[in-house]
């Protein structure tokens, strides 16, 4: 970060020039040509790296001098003790906040006042991510609040991703226990160097651990030895199941070309060899087109719970590649007796339970060759084969995986006094 002399003075850095007040004046909405010119400023001063960046330098800290944190304290709000959350801000049909905020559920409906503080380093829109958050996950009813504008003491603060686990540990004065709610391994988010070593380090914060999954528990425990309590997949038993044994037809893929390691990328090459090799069977996209994908799909867009649940109950086979943590995406389909075809890995047999699921190694003809097979059987066939595999799921529901985050926290909060 300083090996550079000819970098211009930290005064000219990007976050600070885009907290500015005539950029926080934006956050609402405002002139785009003025977001644009400023972002071309920011681009020109700093380099596009410091955009991406997703810290201020003063949040950083490392575990080797990591400041003692104040003391837990019990404050509550109606009588209730309360829990922090510190994330990013999300956006409609965020996989990894739909599943922050199923814990949250579970804490809110054992007694807990939960709060959610938002943090991005260049500013924060409240008003516009607390509406997002009431209309797309209204059974939480908790506080909404900037991380800029200060943490309250609570109970426990739990950090989500690597950044904020930098961002409450840059914070020592705030009160409350201190939690690390991970639900991948993040440095493989990464290349090697800067953020994978930061993202790693957390790991080593001192923080109480709940690792979703065990690809997740087991990859921490390796990689720095640090152990964690285990939160299990869960399922929404409640959408996503079998629906009858109606027709079925075609392959669903729900594609996140945004993400890296959801193989986006490899499943358009593999959707556009299944063409060529199965050009009458239909090819069901959720979400964005892959980079380079010329094959010809039913574009379904961004599909809710229901809607997505309705296609899995009307297709062969499904895709569900990841090359981290397991994709929520291959129980959901296999729920509703899709024959999910996943890339072969250790981390994905880790977690993957559903004993129907096709194995595949990555490359495209592999999996093109995978689905050939899935849609060549017979009718009755394909019918027989998705009510054995809907049959055969076993994943628990959400609430049993919210129970265990529940009990961990609170065998915490006991020994500590800040829950009596």
């Amino acid at each position: 970060m300083n090996g550079d002399a000819h970098r211009p003075a930290p005064t000219t850095s990007v976050s600070r020039l885009l907290r500015t007040r005539p950029v926080r004046s934006l956050r609402g909405g405002g002139s785009q040509e003025t977001v644009r010119r400023l972002a071309r400023r920011a681009y020109r001063t700093t380099g596009a790296a410091a955009l991406d960046f997703p810290l201020r330098p003063e949040d950083v800290v490392d575990s080797t001098t990591l400041r003692a944190r104040a003391a837990p304290v019990s404050p509550t709000i109606d009588g209730r003790p309360t829990v922090g959350w510190v994330c990013a801000p999300p956006g409609p049909g965020s996989g990894g906040h739909t599943t922050m905020f199923r814990m949250i559920a579970s804490l809110e409906a054992a007694g807990y006042r939960c709060v959610v503080a938002l943090h991005d380093p260049f500013g924060v829109d409240l008003a516009r991510y607390t509406r997002v958050i009431r209309t797309h996950w209204p059974a939480v009813a908790a506080t909404v609040v900037d991380v800029d504008d200060g943490l309250p003491s609570t109970a426990a603060w739990i950090a989500t991703s690597w950044p904020t686990a930098h961002v409450l540990g840059a914070r020592p004065g705030v009160g409350g226990e201190r939690f690390y709610f991970v639900q991948d391994y993040e440095p493989y988010f990464h290349p090697a160097g800067s953020e994978y070593a930061l993202a790693e380090d957390t790991y080593r914060f001192g923080f109480r651990i709940l690792a979703l999954g065990r690809m997740v528990r087991d990859e921490i425990a390796r990689a720095v030895g640090v152990e964690s309590t285990l939160v299990p997949f869960g399922l929404d038993t409640t959408v996503y199941r079998f629906l009858g044994s109606g027709p079925r037809r075609g392959i669903a893929f729900y594609s996140r070309p945004d993400t890296p390691r959801r193989g986006s990328v490899l499943a358009g090459l593999a959707l556009d060899r299944f063409h060529a090799l199965r050009p009458d069977h239909p090819i069901h996209l959720v979400g964005d087109r892959p980079p380079h994908m010329t094959a010809p799909v039913i574009a379904h867009g961004r599909l809710d719970p229901d809607g997505l649940a309705a296609l899995y109950n009307a297709t062969v086979c499904g895709l569900g590649l990841s090359f981290t943590n397991s994709s929520l995406v291959v129980e959901e389909m296999a729920a509703c007796g899709v024959q999910v075809v996943v890339n072969d890995a250790p981390g994905a047999r880790a977690d993957v339970t559903h004993p129907g699921v096709t194995w595949v190694q990555p490359g495209p003809s592999a999996i093109a060759n995978a689905l050939c097979a899935a849609v060549d059987a017979d009718p009755s066939t394909i019918a027989a084969r998705a009510q054995r595999t809907a049959d055969a799921s076993c994943m628990p529901a959400w609430s049993d995986a919210g129970a265990v985050l529940v009990e961990a926290i609170e065998r915490v909060l006991t020994r500590s006094g800040a829950r009596s």
